[in-house]
């Protein structure tokens, strides 16, 4: 398993881009999603040793701040196998609230509540019951 991001969502994308780029962090990558009415922005420190990036996720139509505890989106890892992945923690007494339906992407929570997004290393696995028919389940 390898970290890959923490999300926070931004009312104000470039205030938020100026103030992790005068910390030291610059701009990976963006992502418009006009359909999804959003933006992605992954920020990073550049150096060879750090792969860890912060994503900010603007959201077009937010026009009021987000509550506390909102603004955090997730921390997001990559793992080799995501159904294995899945079943193994499933085992371990972890729920998993967002299957990997699709071979890429699952959502679980810690105990606090924080959620934690888990993709698939490299492309989509092909789809796997009984993950591709599951429901989510609860907030995630």
């Amino acid at each position: 398993m390898r970290y890959l991001h923490t999300m926070l969502r931004v009312r104000d994308l470039t205030a938020a881009v100026d103030f992790f780029g005068k910390l030291g962090l610059r701009e990976v990558r963006r992502q418009d999603s006009p359909a999804g009415r959003f933006t992605l922005v992954f920020l990073g420190t550049g150096a060879p040793d750090d792969a860890a990036q912060v994503e900010l996720t603007y959201n077009w139509d937010q026009a009021e701040p987000y509550p506390t505890g909102r603004f955090f989106g997730h921390l997001a890892y990559e793992v080799d196998d995501i159904y294995q992945f899945c079943e193994r923690i499933s085992a371990a007494g972890i729920d998993v609230l967002r299957p990997p339906r699709d071979g890429r992407m699952a959502f679980i929570k810690s105990p606090d509540g924080h959620s934690v997004e888990l993709l698939q290393r490299g492309e989509a696995l092909e789809k796997r019951e009984p993950w591709a028919s599951m429901p989510n389940r609860g907030e995630w």
